[in-house]
């Protein structure tokens, strides 16, 4: 089984946590920016945090075989913060960096007038760096943050195939499924969903476009529920196909859109992402 995590936050983890990820099959994935868990102050806090996303991160990853790419963006909890706004001047500069492939998150938390301006603008920054966008449904009033973040994306002449809605569940699956967007999942220990409830959404709605991620952070959270999750679809009846379609070939499609997913084994290491050969990006960065 190889995996790739579309959605994990590895600044929060440990290096067991790297190690477990390799010998489970993670041979690459995506660190999204997102809140420390307090609020930050200043806008040089973002800048230190941007600046590990696409330098010191990438390295540890690498020292046990991982893949690291990340996601920029100020995200929707603090976009209501007015000292983080400034923020939004620095975006630019690390959204052309490499390893970063997507403008993320983006979206709603508490669905507020800041909040909307911040989604808006940010959009905008995407299609300006001609970068996918993932973005970030609110845990709160989960189904109306869902159809207003469809409108948003609609509204920003952003096409739905560059545009990932993450933390979906029962509820939302559908709205999104139809809008055309790829279809994110959060597979947590206690909230957001879980792998078994995942295999019967992945009965109901199929492989296409579906996303599946550990989003494991600093909270209760498990950095192998992907692998897990893998393994549930194994036992449901799902091909040992159907698992790599989900786990690997559709967050690399996905976020193959960027120009910038780096895919080839490190040195030192073997992987089975070099002998797959139906997508080029797999053989090499992409320049």
């Amino acid at each position: 089984m190889r995996i790739f995590d579309p959605h994990i936050h590895m600044s929060s983890r440990t290096t067991d946590d790297y190690e477990a990820m390799y010998a489970a099959g993670v041979r690459a994935l995506v660190e999204p920016a997102f809140w420390l868990g307090q609020p930050r102050t200043s806008v040089g806090s973002y800048t230190d945090y941007f600046d590990a996303l696409i330098g010191w991160e990438r390295f540890r990853a690498a020292q046990f075989g991982i893949r690291h790419h990340c996601t920029i963006a100020l995200n929707p909890k603090e976009a209501n913060d007015p000292r983080c706004r400034e923020v939004l001047d620095v975006l630019p500069r690390y959204l052309a960096k490499d390893g970063v492939v997507a403008v993320g998150e983006v979206g709603y938390d508490s669905m507020t007038k800041e909040e909307d301006e911040v989604f808006s603008q940010q959009l905008a920054m995407a299609l300006d760096h001609d970068l996918p966008v993932m973005v970030h449904t609110p845990h709160r009033d989960k189904l109306e943050g869902t159809k207003r973040t469809l409108d948003v994306v609609r509204e920003a002449g952003i096409a739905p195939e560059r545009v990932i809605v993450d933390h979906l569940n029962e509820v939302t699956v559908k709205l999104v499924k139809d809008s055309g967007a790829w279809m994110g999942f959060s597979i947590y220990p206690d909230t957001k969903m879980d792998e078994h409830r995942m295999v019967e959404i992945l009965r109901q709605y199929g492989l296409e476009k579906m996303i599946v991620n550990s989003a494991a952070d600093w909270g209760r959270s498990d950095p192998l529920k992907t692998a897990k999750t893998g393994q549930a679809m194994l036992d449901g009846g799902f091909t040992d196909a159907d698992v790599d379609k989900v786990l690997w070939q559709n967050p690399v499609a996905f976020y193959d859109q960027s120009g910038r997913l780096t895919l080839d084994p490190l040195p030192g290491f073997t992987g089975e992402a070099e002998t797959f050969e139906g997508n080029s990006v797999l053989r090499g960065a992409r320049k």
